[in-house]
């Protein structure tokens, strides 16, 4: 049954709402990474190809079910077929494991932000210096909750005040200065040799791992398969085009994600002398490598600090759709009040927050999965309940409401889904077999049978 709900004031509140979820540490730095690791151009050209078919089918099937419904994941899936939902449990779990794990990420990036705003942009350059600041206790704890605190205020604040007021403010800038800073960077001696490495087509590195990589980078960057759209769909209006708001958000995510490369790969080109391997660094690139880049540049500091207000906003507007996510299906659930229930996952995220962020310190010997704290909730959610969550979806709407049920929807009030056939291949028959793919070189890797 459909409660009353808030609902985003304007067709380009809900874009960039929804781009803000999309729009996370996942292309500030991963996508960097990734596109460098497994081709430059054909990575990007893999990746496009993927967002536009799969990533774009998968969203307007959650953006639909939530609008469909007026309910979050639990009861969106629920209230059209009983026996599916735990296929909506699945979706809420997994930005409940998600963000007090992200939040901790978060708070070194506040950290960082405070450090080269105070001109620590030497200090911050040391080797040992993002070691020794995660392995330490109340540091890192402080951060983080100062962050899960700022993203939990925004949440209180609700759909219209809260996430529609601060998406309109930061989505706009995180525009500007990833562009602003990108065209920086290409003015660094030895930067444009960085650029034909990032842009230009390797197909001799081109295999399934390129196209697995690519698929799997759409789950972080994105936000599919955790409940997220179904629940900011639930926001939406009938009156916005669903079809053309899902192309804008794609255009918006993947804007920001080549920009981020243009912005990471030829500084750290530029740097390192031309060393690729510098670039696949995990979270050490934007911690440890790129302090060093901004050290070593003019105006580095001013750089640094620029580029980590941008990496701030990027990550709080994806932790606020993550606890939004949360808030919401509790608040459907229990029919709790929004800050009763954002409270609530506020102090469950601080709980859960801490073991991840003591992984890195006196809790280093806890290794499940043979893996940190952190790493093994990341490796859990991304890895193994995206593609079920993602897979359930497919075959939810392919086979059992049907896919003419999501046409419908994206057709209301006389709007015209010129995408229908590509939906209905990609959804029923091609989106699967790739999450099936996905899923098992996830559990193969993990087994170090088979490495991505």
């Amino acid at each position: 049954m459909k409660t009353n709900r808030s609902n985003f004031t304007s067709r380009i509140g809900f874009i960039l709402s929804a781009a803000g979820s999309a729009v996370g540490l996942g292309n500030i730095w991963r996508f960097p990474y990734l596109v460098a690791q497994y081709g430059g151009g054909t990575f990007l050209l893999c990746y496009i190809v993927l967002a536009v078919t799969f990533g774009f089918a998968l969203m307007v099937a959650e953006i639909s079910l939530g609008r469909k419904t007026g309910l979050s994941a639990i009861g969106a899936f629920t209230s059209l077929n009983k026996n599916y939902r735990f296929v909506g449990i699945l979706g809420a779990v997994i930005p409940a494991i998600i963000l007090p794990y992200y939040s901790v990420i978060g708070g070194w990036v506040l950290k960082y932000m405070a450090v080269f705003f105070t001109g620590g942009v030497h200090t911050a350059a040391k080797d040992d210096y993002f070691t020794g600041f995660i392995s330490g206790v109340g540091e890192p704890i402080l951060w983080f909750s100062i962050f899960i605190t700022l993203t939990a205020l925004v949440v209180i604040c609700g759909v219209e005040k809260g996430i529609e007021k601060v998406s309109k403010f930061m989505m706009p800038l995180l525009v500007v200065l990833t562009v602003a800073i990108s065209l920086y960077v290409l003015t660094i001696d030895g930067a444009l040799e960085g650029v034909k490495y990032y842009i230009m087509p390797h197909m001799s590195d081109f295999s399934v791992k390129t196209v697995l990589a690519a698929m799997g980078q759409l789950f972080y960057s994105m936000s599919l398969a955790m409940g997220i759209m179904i629940t900011y769909g639930s926001y939406m209006s009938k009156s916005t085009n669903l079809e053309s708001s899902v192309h804008q958000i794609e255009i918006f995510d993947t804007g920001i994600a080549f920009f981020a490369g243009l912005m990471i790969v030829p500084a750290v080109f530029a740097f390192s002398g031309g060393d690729t391997s510098k670039l696949n660094a995990g979270p050490g690139l934007m911690f440890i490598t790129l302090p060093k880049v901004f050290n070593s540049i003019p105006l580095g500091n001013i750089l640094g600090s620029i580029f980590f207000i941008l990496v701030f906003f990027a990550a709080v507007t994806s932790a606020i759709s993550l606890m939004e996510a949360v808030v919401s299906n509790l608040m459907d659930f229990f029919h709790w009040p929004r800050r009763r229930t954002s409270i609530v996952v506020f102090l469950y995220c601080l709980l859960m927050g801490i073991p991840s962020s003591l992984g890195f310190g006196i809790w280093d010997f806890i290794q499940p999965l043979g893996m940190s704290i952190l790493d093994a909730w990341d490796f859990i959610s991304n890895s193994i309940l995206m593609p079920i969550v993602a897979l359930f979806t497919c075959f939810f709407v392919g086979f059992v409401i049907k896919p003419q049920t999501i046409i419908d929807e994206a057709c209301a009030e006389g709007a015209v889904f010129k995408s229908k056939t590509l939906f209905i291949v990609v959804i029923k028959w091609v989106a699967p077999l790739i999450l099936v793919a996905i899923l098992i070189s996830s559990i193969l890797n993990a087994l170090g049978i088979f490495v991505i």
